[in-house]
């Protein structure tokens, strides 16, 4: 059985611990305390070999002489690695006092691959004589024992022995968390083989998982995506495909499949056999079988709390299932290909029991709960490639880090051990003491460079929390204002990095996520608080409206006793209070309240939003809140500073980076600007450069082209589902995204388009027409959409070639789609009419009739109908084109119309251009 194999399935490496030293220096009072901790605490195979047991048989026939000594050395190394060989930690304690015996032992070892310590007790004889365990040093003082080592017998000390313990100076306990720290440093308490920096746990499932393309193959994955059928990935999602591909959720590989799903609602945890034990290493990988079942359950548990799901519509289902690809590409809300997913398992969302489950509250307002109602009626499981890292281009990108950058630097920073500490607020005094208190206590647990991990939550959060760019910035400001400040904390021992994952406030079940996915990237200890992951329910939460929706003291427990946590520890954090008499928060002194002040989070922001300045030193106020001042040591000023501009300016949306969200620059024509907010924000706006009007000023066909080419003015690039749109009351009629009720930018959620969509200038639907089934225009310039092959660029002008259009009924409007294809498309030449679209690209009316009526499905609105099922005509599309812009002319009075007499909904219309009613 190879060594690794056998390894592996003991969950323990074999080594030999050879304890050297002088009779009573406590090689079996040190091997037998630490032989108690590893069997009972940490279920390891241990044994000891000492004189006790090994005189009586196996060296019965040995004595004292020089050559009888080097004997009992020989064969208690032999056995030493045969155990050792086998998987057991073996402790050897024996006086072995000559150099040449034990290097012979130890040569014996490397030979066969098998880790050897020489411990070295080094205790003063005289100290030796104190204790005197067994009245052996008394009998030789008293001439009664001769030739006793150490005394009138040599003892040859180890030159460079891996661990040296001067046990007079140590408690029994202290030696003994030397030498675990020492194995648990090396992996001899673990099977797998170690993959992490000395001192830092391997990630769950004992293997790193780093899924980014390597160079060599990104432009053949970039290829190979193009041909593959498109799956939507919210931004939400694009946060959990960071945090999959990163290693953050190992040893996942990709969005669960169902059983992975079923094993993380039931068990919080799932089961895994990296090393092929049981013949189940790619069981997470492998599409779900419900019908057969392995012979031998993997042996492995590791913590799983939160589903990593991917939802999509039956849109995007029935794209794939026809594609006749086994793979699909993952594109973004902005039409970017970001990753491909492999063998894709589809099946049902079963949205309440996730929720029920995964939640534990009836809150139909809860955010992340509404997001999953939200979500399509199927997931889609699957092991992914990252194309390229995902960067969010926002300025904080140098805060994010990969596992495997964070490992790395842990192990520049020469960390034993790392804990991390997770923000979702600004850092203040509290928290660094705190923080740097858990430093202290680790040291004082033998650690010698216990490293923080300053982590704040970067994914996804809720409307209410404290914005990402406005917390980083703040923890910018606590690294540089280091230890000259009660709120500062060492840059030379903490580490910032964000953590890329979205907030899910699933309370005691998130929180297990939260420190599994730490321990993935490196650490040992979590620092954990009250009510960690939770929030106040909404007031439609059914057990506690308005209130904590988890015990806050359930978190904390259920973490330290959940299922795969494995070693990780937890360091609680305890309240603290700011002391007046040398401004610094600390733990309070009971004999001295009347010294502290409690500054919550309530009152904090409440000065904040007020400007507060910083207090005299000498002289706080009781009442803060009235004085409008902050003690000098809650924070470190620039940092304070930063949070009042945030107080001060909470309701300009635009300005802040509420989480990781990509900012992507638009993929627009060469003779268009860009003004206002960036891309992806309701502020955003293009116009062109050479004409005044996206609406107006734009020919409706190319000079000297037939009726049936038209100018098509792009306003969503394909793949693209940011709903953008010429604004018709905007000067200019520039392009801008449209807004969702609240405010927020509008996208679509129905699938990934396979389509570009603009508008036909110089058109307009008239409300007051009406078509064949009675309803009204929609107000708007006709819609275009064209079939070609490529993606147009956003504001560009594109001759197209009209093969006929749909009639859909919006919500009691008629909103005609006139249906093209650009002149430069590869298929041009072969496609003039829709009978030719479906010859070359068949199926494509079908999806799109699919997309017309049920896009707006996703966001909870009823289905739109067509007029017909039956497509227009190009000559009966022509005519809408016709009629639409002859309603275009009267409404720009090109026919003498007056605009008084036209639709009240015109009224708000900007028509002041050189093509309309402009000079």
């Amino acid at each position: 059985l190879p060594k690794a194999t056998r390894y592996a399935a003991l969950q323990q490496k074999g080594a030999t611990l050879w304890m050297t030293g002088c009779s009573g220096a406590g090689k079996t009072t040190i091997a037998t305390a630490l032989e108690d901790t590893l069997v009972k605490k940490y279920g390891k195979h241990v044994y000891r070999l000492d004189g006790d047991n090994l005189r009586t048989g196996l060296n019965r026939d040995l004595g004292f002489s020089e050559a009888d000594r080097a004997e009992s050395v020989r064969r208690t190394g032999e056995l030493a690695t045969l155990f050792s060989d086998a998987g057991v930690i073996t402790l050897v304690g024996l006086i072995s006092p000559y150099r040449s015996d034990r290097d012979e032992v130890r040569k014996r070892h490397e030979d066969q691959g098998i880790p050897f310590y020489e411990v070295f007790l080094d205790v003063p004889v005289d100290e030796l004589m104190k204790r005197d365990p067994k009245g052996q040093y008394a009998r030789v003082k008293s001439g009664e024992l001769k030739h006793f080592t150490c005394i009138d017998d040599p003892y040859e000390e180890p030159l460079q022995p891996e661990i040296t313990l001067k046990t007079h100076e140590l408690a029994i306990e202290e030696s003994v968390r030397i030498l675990f720290r020492q194995l648990e440093r090396d992996g001899i308490l673990i099977g797998a083989p170690k993959v992490t920096p000395p001192g830092l746990p391997n990630p769950d499932g004992d293997l790193p998982v780093d899924l980014q393309v390597p160079d060599h193959l990104k432009q053949e994955r970039m290829e190979e995506a193009a041909t593959l059928p498109k799956v939507l990935l919210s931004d939400i999602d694009l946060n959990w495909l960071q945090t999959v591909g990163e290693g953050w959720a190992a040893p996942l590989r990709g969005f669960m499949r169902e059983g992975t799903l079923l094993e993380t609602l039931h068990f919080n945890s799932i089961l895994v056999d990296p090393f092929n034990l049981t013949d189940n290493q790619k069981r997470l990988e492998r599409q779900t079988d419900f019908s057969h079942f392995a012979t031998h359950p993997p042996p492995n548990r590791v913590s799983m709390s939160v589903p990593i799901t991917l939802s999509c519509t039956s849109y995007t289902k029935a794209a794939i299932e026809t594609s006749g690809k086994n793979a699909v590409a993952l594109v973004t809300q902005m039409g970017q290909t970001v990753a491909i997913l492999r063998d894709p398992e589809i099946y049902a969302h079963r949205k309440e029991e996730i929720v029920t489950r995964m939640f534990g509250v009836i809150d139909p307002d809860h955010p992340y709960i509404k997001h999953i109602y939200s979500g399509g009626d199927y997931l889609i499981g699957g092991e992914i490639e990252l194309l390229d890292r995902i960067r969010y281009n926002d300025g904080l990108d140098k805060w994010r880090k990969t596992v495997k950058e964070l490992l790395d630097e842990f192990e520049s920073k020469g960390a034993d051990t790392v804990y991390a500490f997770q923000t979702r607020n600004p850092t203040h005094s509290g928290h660094a003491y705190l923080m740097r208190s858990a430093g202290e206590d680790l040291r004082a647990k033998g650690f010698k460079k216990p490293v923080l991990w300053l982590s704040p939550l970067g994914g996804w959060t809720k409307s209410d929390d404290v914005p990402l760019d406005v917390r980083v910035k703040q923890h910018e400001q606590v690294l540089e204002a280091g230890m000259t400040h009660p709120g500062g904390l060492d840059p030379e021992t903490t580490v910032m990095a964000i953590w890329p994952a979205p907030m899910v406030y699933a309370g005691p079940t998130e929180v297990e996520f939260h420190a599994k996915s730490r321990r993935c990237a490196g650490a040992s200890f979590f620092v954990v608080g009250r009510d960690p992951a939770g929030m106040k329910g909404s007031p439609n939460a059914v057990a506690h409206p308005d209130d904590d929706l988890y015990n806050g003291d359930h978190g904390r427990y259920v973490l330290q006793n959940s299922p795969g946590i494995g070693d990780m520890q937890m360091l609680s954090f305890v309240k603290v209070m700011y002391d007046i008499t040398d401004n610094v928060m600390k733990i309070p002194d009971e004999t001295r309240m009347d010294d502290f002040i409690s500054i919550s989070g309530t009152k904090m922001r409440l000065l904040a939003r007020n400007g507060a300045v910083p207090c005299s030193p000498t002289n706080i106020p009781t009442d803060l809140v009235e004085a409008n001042c902050i003690p000098s040591g809650f924070m470190v000023p620039k940092g304070w500073e930063g949070v009042v501009d945030y107080y001060k300016h909470v309701d300009e949306a635009d300005r802040w980076i509420p989480w990781s969200q990509p900012f992507v620059e638009p993929p627009t024509d060469t003779k268009t600007r860009q003004s206002g907010g960036r891309f992806g924000t309701p502020s955003f706006k293009l116009e062109r450069t050479d004409y005044d009007s996206f609406w107006h000023d734009i020919p409706l066909r190319p000079s000297g082209q037939p009726d049936d080419i038209i100018n098509l003015v792009t306003e969503i690039p394909m793949y693209m589902t940011a709903k953008m749109e010429v604004q018709k009351a905007k000067s200019g009629n520039v392009i801008s995204q449209d807004t969702n009720s609240d405010g927020s930018s509008r996208y679509y959620t129905y699938g990934t388009p396979f389509f570009n969509y603009g508008l036909l200038s110089q058109t307009w639907e008239d409300p007051e027409v009406k078509s064949s089934t009675g309803y009204g225009g929609d107000n708007d310039p006709l819609d275009v959409i064209e079939l070609g092959s490529e993606s147009l660029l956003m504001g560009s002008i594109t001759p197209c070639r009209v093969l006929g259009g749909f009639e859909l009924i919006d919500e009691g409007e008629t909103d005609q789609k006139i249906l093209c294809i650009t002149l430069s498309d590869k298929d041009a030449s072969s496609i003039h009419s829709l009978e030719d679209l479906e010859r070359v690209k068949p199926g494509h009316l079908d999806r799109l009739r699919d997309w017309l009526k049920r896009y707006k499905t996703s966001d909870g609105k009823p289905e739109n109908s067509l007029a017909s099922e039956t497509p227009k005509t190009k000559e009966e599309a022509l005519t809408v084109i016709q009629e639409t812009h002859d309603r275009w002319r009267a409404l720009c009075g090109h026919d003498g119309s007056s605009l008084a007499s036209l639709s009240s909904k015109a009224s708000e219309f900007w028509l002041n251009s050189p093509g309309c009613r402009g000079e």
